[in-house]
C-alpha cells in the first residue's frame, strides 16, 4: 500500500470517514439497531461474527467507495478478518479505495474530575506492529469529557498526545478523539478549554509530525477552524455523538474544512432484514447526505 498516496488522499480528498469500529461493549446496541436482538446469539464469538457480517455488508456495498468515503475505522478483530476474500484493510484500499484506520484504545476509565481517561493500552507496540503489517494507515483512540473541567480536559489531551507520539514512532497517523458529551450544560465552555489544550499540545510535536483530530460538533460554528488550518493537523473530522444524522449533517455543514466520521449516524436505517437492493439504496442515500455535509464548508 502507498502511504504517501493515502496521506495525500486523506489531506485533500473530498468525502468522509466511516466509523465501523464498535467494540465489545457497544456491539449489542449496534446489532440491536441493525435488527438483531441479543437472543439471536449465545456467545461473544457469534456476536462478533454477526457484527463482522454487518460491516462486510457495508464495506462491500456498491455505494461504499473512495469516491465519497475516504477512510474507514476498523475494530481490531475486523482488521484480523477477511472481507471479500482479502484481509479487511487490504480489501478496503485495493478494492474500494478507502483508507483503513484501526481503533486502538481499550475503553474508558471511571469518571474523575469531569472526564474519562483511556484505560492503559497494554500491548500497544505489538498491536501497532501488526497494524503496519496489515496495511493500516492510522489509529483512533477515544476519551470522554463530561464537564468543563480545566484540569480534567488538560489530562485527557495530554494522555491522548502522549500515546499519539508512540503511534507516530511506528509511522502511523494518530486520530486523537477527546469527545465532548453533547448533553452537558457547559459544552461550549468545555470546547473553549479543549481548543486551548489541543493547541498547547500541538506545540510539543516534532517538526514535520502530523496528527488527526476527531471532535464533537461544536456549539459555535468554525470553533475549531484554527486546528483545520494548522499544518500539524492532517485533518479534523467530526463524530456524530448521539445527534441524529439530520442534525449532525446540519451542524457539520457549518464547519468549514471539517469532514464526518460518523458511526451510528452512518448505520441509521440499515437492517439485517432488508434485501440487498433495499440495504444498498438506504446506504447510498446516507452516504450521499454525509458526503454533502462534509464538502459543504
Amino acid at each position: 500500500m502507498s502511504t504517501s498516496e493515502q496521506a495525500q488522499k486523506m489531506t485533500e480528498g473530498r468525502g468522509f470517514i466511516a466509523a465501523l469500529d464498535q467494540s465489545g461493549g457497544s456491539t449489542p446496541k449496534a446489532l440491536r439497531l441493525y435488527g438483531i436482538e441479543e437472543d439471536a446469539y449465545s456467545s461473544d464469538a457469534e456476536m462478533f461474527d454477526l457484527i463482522h457480517a454487518m460491516r462486510s455488508r457495508i464495506a462491500s456495498s456498491p455505494a461504499f467507495t473512495g469516491e465519497k468515503v475516504v477512510g474507514a475505522i476498523l475494530f481490531e478483530m475486523t482488521m484480523d478478518r477477511m472481507i471479500g476474500g482479502k484481509p479487511s484493510a487490504q480489501y478496503l484500499w485495493e478494492e474500494r479505495g478507502v483508507i483503513p484506520f484501526l481503533k486502538v484504545d481499550k475503553g474508558l476509565m471511571d469518571e474523575a474530575d469531569g472526564v474519562q481517561l483511556m484505560k492503559p493500552i497494554d500491548g500497544l507496540d505489538a498491536l501497532l506492529t501488526r497494524a503496519n503489517a496489515a496495511g493500516i494507515f492510522g489509529t483512533k483512540m477515544r476519551s470522554v469529557i463530561n464537564a468543563a473541567s480545566p484540569t480534567g480536559i488538560a489530562a485527557v489531551v495530554a494522555q491522548q498526545f502522549e500515546v499519539g507520539k508512540t503511534i507516530l514512532s511506528h509511522g502511523l497517523i494518530p486520530v486523537i478523539e477527546p469527545e465532548v458529551t453533547i448533553s452537558i450544560a457547559d459544552k461550549a465552555q468545555a470546547e473553549d478549554i479543549l481548543l486551548a489544550e489541543i493547541t498547547k499540545q500541538l506545540d510539543g510535536l516534532d517538526a514535520g509530525q502530523q496528527i488527526m483530530l476527531k471532535l464533537t460538533l461544536p456549539e459555535t460554528a468554525n470553533h475549531y477552524k484554527s486546528l483545520v488550518d494548522d499544518p500539524r493537523v492532517m485533518r479534523v473530522v467530526a463524530l456524530s455523538g448521539g445527534y441524529s444524522r439530520e442534525e449532525a449533517n446540519a451542524r457539520l455543514a457549518q464547519n468549514t474544512g471539517v469532514i464526518a466520521s460518523f458511526s451510528r449516524a452512518l448505520t441509521e436505517g440499515l437492517s439485517a432484514q432488508q434485501s440487498d437492493d433495499e440495504f444498498d439504496a438506504i446506504l447510498a442515500a446516507t452516504i450521499d447526505s454525509i458526503y454533502a455535509a462534509s464538502i459543504a464548508g
